[in-house]
């Protein structure tokens, strides 16, 4: 374990953003927090999280796959990637690095998607425990544990000190590079936050959602269940929630026409819209209902009967906090489950 002092972070900034892109939560105009490349000023937010998570890195929002120049009766296929370069997102959460996991296992898969795939490969992921939990958070309910964030490095943060822990061979590389910056710890304070961090999550509102009732295997049990039509009934079908939500995995390819060719691109859709997978004859989901019985039960149920009964959820609170009508899936949880009074 290696630690840094605060003093010298601006330091050990400049030295990994001279080697590569270095990316951190910063704080923004309208007082939330979003990732942003490191330049000289930039100063690393104390925001719990920030409001979209880093899954844009590697599966952006929208992504250039290819072009077609045509001439004729010839149609010329252009590759547009980029060589990838190696960087770092730093200042991850816990709950966006197991969301990371979910991810891999539907885009590392057979079909390979190799444009998430380079990404992954180049991506140096920095995790930092979270100190000051909020009350919108659940991650403990899907076992993850906030006070070990598992990536290539992990950082616990003091008041005035870095420790950092390297979990994988790319984190290796990467203290190493900050090797002369940074010295040799023990373990004692990191110990001692992890067991303050353990006694807040016991504290919180939400931590005692229970998931037993969900997952494999359960669609008989929840599909016909008549809490749908109260649960969906106000639903805005606005999409914020697969907006925000680090595990969300559904996107459109389009193709747009400049005049000179045609860009083919893929952009982050939502299973919650009217038009989504609609087909020359239609769509299966017609209702709102349907569309939010979709949402929550890929999540609970189809994501952990396809996956060894891992949790399509991380718990990461951005649902609770943004949805303009305060419908979650926390709320879907304890109404299924029979528990919305407690």
């Amino acid at each position: 374990m290696r630690k840094i002092s605060l003093q010298k972070i601006d330091l050990m900034f400049a030295e990994i953003a001279n080697n590569m892109s270095l990316y951190l939560p910063v704080d923004q105009n309208d007082g939330k927090a979003a990732y942003t490349k490191w330049e000289e000023g930039k100063k690393w937010s104390n925001a719990l999280n920030t409001v979209k998570s880093p899954k844009d890195f590697f599966f952006p929002q929208t992504e250039d796959m290819m072009e077609f120049k045509v001439e004729g009766k010839n149609v010329e296929v252009i590759d547009t990637r980029k060589v990838s370069e190696d960087f770092v997102v730093f200042g991850v959460r816990a709950c966006d690095v197991k969301a990371f996991d979910i991810l891999d296992r539907v885009f590392l898969v057979d079909p390979r998607d190799s444009y998430y795939a380079t990404k992954r490969e180049h991506g140096i992921i920095v995790s930092v425990a979270c100190t000051r939990p909020s009350e919108t958070c659940f991650c403990s309910a899907f076992g993850i544990d906030p006070a070990e964030p598992k990536a290539d490095v992990s950082v616990w943060k003091t008041e005035d000190e870095l420790f950092m822990q390297s979990n994988t061979e790319k984190g290796e590389k990467l203290l190493k590079m900050i090797e002369g910056l940074t010295e040799e710890a023990n373990d004692e304070k990191v110990k001692e936050q992890k067991e303050q961090i353990s006694k807040i999550m016991k504290k919180l509102p939400l931590a005692d959602l229970d998931t037993s009732k969900f997952g494999g295997g359960k669609t008989d049990d929840f599909f016909k269940a008549p809490e749908w039509d109260e649960l969906s009934e106000t639903c805005l079908g606005c999409g914020t929630c697969t907006f925000v939500c680090p595990t969300c995995q559904c996107y459109d390819i389009k193709d747009f026409n400049t005049g000179k060719g045609i860009i083919r691109y893929r952009c982050w859709d939502s299973c919650m819209y009217s038009e989504f997978t609609r087909m020359a004859h239609g769509n299966n989901r017609n209702s709102q209902k349907e569309r939010f019985r979709q949402r929550f039960m890929h999540k609970l149920v189809y994501y952990p009967e396809n996956n060894d009964g891992i949790f399509g959820c991380v718990g990461c609170g951005r649902c609770v906090s943004r949805c303009p009508i305060s419908m979650n899936i926390v709320k879907v949880m304890k109404k299924l489950g029979g528990k919305e009074n407690e």
